[in-house]
């Protein structure tokens, strides 16, 4: 057979996600199509079960939309946004750089896409090519890990702790031909990670060392945390960094900010044009009339989830369980069997989440998500978890 044939059909596998390349190591055939996503991991809720697996913001702690969307509705109509203006808001664009300043985010361009997820998959899609390698948190978000094989790239595992992502873990991945790095800042979901300051310095140290790595930060925790930004972007060449309102302002917004050097957001601006052209700029308005008028109060929310997670922790410390959970809207606990753990908790009335959706090579572990997690649960909660994560009584036949 032609050698051009042969190549050109392992393009094509490789392309529709079919196999995964690694260079010289070879290729393998991949479990699932690239494009199944994790969503056959998750546990289906009976009726009656207290769900404490979806990973959602409180409802409660969220702000009522009707008022911004009544006066963007009015300005609309005073002045409809017609082919030809301006892709971003400029009172949007000047609040989010204002507060990007603030946390020490480098000057760059800026532009809007339709979260974090949309940014990810624009910023990779403008730098790399299929069969690249791309660094990412494991464990760490499904989406994400689920996207990169999507686009046709492969997944390289970096350890997470409590601090974020291992320095070492990441020297490795960069040395063994990484492309690019996806950080989660703060509220790391799903261990509650928040890169800290040390970690941050060790990790720019390494990328300093690998200066053609493309970096994304996702700092989707903006407005949910009280711990500081230590941003990662500036020591190499090709950098983004977004966030999203959508923990913070509701999920159904849609819409993230994002910056970066001047090539990465040009050709992103650029490939968004061809497609959807821009995000609405009727939720950019309503972005900013929820940010200028103070509809969230970050503090108090960030002290709410701070308070129902350290309360979780607590109680399942008291009961011999160790979690983890800095910053966010979830607790991880290490568990040895999930799907013994997830059934046991089932059964006992409550659905967390796998993490097997989570994983890549990290050791087994569940999620709960605390948003709405009461004070009056979280003792009985924590006994369940307890017995749930505990060896599996012996059986017998007699």
């Amino acid at each position: 057979m032609n050698p051009n044939t042969v190549a050109a059909a392992y393009r094509t596998l490789r392309e529709r996600g079919v196999i995964e390349t690694a260079g010289r190591r070879g290729s393998r055939v991949r479990p699932k199509p690239a494009t199944t996503g994790r969503e056959h991991l998750r546990v289906d809720v009976p009726a009656g079960v207290r769900d404490l697996s979806d990973g959602n913001p409180d409802p409660a702690l969220l702000p009522p939309l009707a008022p911004a969307l009544a006066a963007v509705a009015e300005e609309g109509d005073r002045a409809p946004v017609l082919y030809g203006a301006e892709a971003v808001e400029p009172e949007l664009a000047r609040i989010a750089r204002a507060e990007l300043d603030a946390g020490g985010v480098p000057a760059g361009p800026l532009t809007v896409v339709s979260g974090s997820l949309d940014a990810i998959e624009r910023v990779l899609a403008a730098h790399l090519r299929p069969g690249d390698a791309v660094a990412v948190e494991d464990p760490g978000w499904g989406r994400t890990l689920d996207l990169v094989p999507a686009l046709g790239l492969r997944t390289v595992p970096v350890g997470v702790d409590d601090e974020g992502p291992r320095a070492d873990d990441l020297r490795r991945a960069l040395e063994s031909g990484a492309r690019a790095l996806i950080v989660t800042d703060r509220a790391h979901n799903p261990t509650g990670a928040a890169v800290s300051a040390p970690r941050a310095r060790a990790l720019r140290s390494v990328l300093r060392d690998h200066p053609q790595t493309l970096l994304l930060e996702d700092d989707h925790g903006h407005g949910i945390v009280d711990l500081p930004l230590h941003p990662l972007a500036g020591v190499t060449q090709h950098w983004a960094f977004v966030r999203s309102v959508a923990k913070a302002y509701g999920p159904d917004l849609r819409l993230a900010v994002l910056t970066g050097d001047p090539v990465t957001v040009d050709r992103v601006r650029g490939r968004q044009r061809l497609g959807p052209g821009w995000v609405s700029r009727l939720l950019q308005r309503t972005v900013v009339h929820l940010w200028s008028d103070g509809a969230v109060d970050g503090p108090a929310v960030a002290a709410a989830y701070r308070a129902r997670r350290d309360l979780l922790i607590d109680a399942l410390a008291e009961r011999g369980v160790p979690a983890h959970g800095r910053s966010g809207m979830n607790v991880w606990v290490p568990v040895p069997d999930e799907t013994a753990a997830v059934a046991r908790l089932l059964h006992a009335g409550w659905a967390v989440s796998p993490g097997a959706g989570f994983r890549l090579n990290a050791p087994p572990a569940i999620r709960i998500t605390i948003s709405t997690l009461t004070p009056e649960e979280t003792a009985p909660l924590a006994e369940v978890v307890a017995t749930a994560v505990g060896p599996t009584p012996a059986r017998t036949y007699v």
